[in-house]
């Protein structure tokens, strides 16, 4: 994996979506087949051997990586989205915002008649952790394992990662250092 090649393919935009803010846009990424592949693959490589049940994704960018790796991999994807955006019965979860909460759900049969199902959670980004840290905690309350929490991108200045890392292993492909 090339790093650097994935970080060029990443597209910076400051003072988005407020002044001070430096968004990281996977759109650019994404939109590279071959940079996009080469993601997906090594996510892949990471996980193919650790007999993995389903691939969580957060909504909206995460389903992006966690569907392909759900794919690459064999197995289930399972969404977790902001409240009232899936259609049967949910599980839900709050969490902290800078102003304010918000929340997420999964299906309550997300994970079908599988006992103790061994679940990997990815994401495009981890900043503060908040919404990573609901959707491992909406993962094992339906008596699932989140076994680890994948992200392309890791903002170090941000403490998301030091997080979640009481609940389950963190893995991020690139470390940078925006807040």
């Amino acid at each position: 994996m090339d790093k650097s090649k994935i970080i060029s393919a990443i597209r910076e935009i400051n003072d988005y979506p407020k002044p001070g803010i430096v968004f990281y846009d996977i759109t650019t990424l994404i939109g590279n087949a071959e940079v996009f592949s080469e993601v997906i693959e090594a996510f892949k490589q990471r996980y193919e051997n650790q007999e993995i049940d389903f691939i969580a994704g957060i909504e909206a960018r995460g389903f992006i990586f966690a569907s392909a790796l759900a794919y690459a991999l064999g197995v289930g994807f399972v969404p977790i989205r902001k409240k009232g955006k899936l259609p049967y019965t949910t599980k839900s979860e709050k969490y902290s915002l800078e102003y304010g909460f918000d929340e997420i759900e999964i299906h309550t049969d997300a994970f079908g008649d599988k006992k103790n199902a061994k679940v990997v959670l990815i994401d495009d980004l981890i900043a503060t952790g908040g919404t990573a840290e609901a959707s491992i905690k909406l993962i094992q309350s339906m008596g699932a394992q989140c076994i680890e929490a994948g992200f392309l991108i890791h903002l170090k200045g941000l403490n998301g990662a030091k997080k979640l890392s009481s609940y389950t292993k963190v893995f991020s492909m690139l470390e940078l250092d925006g807040e």
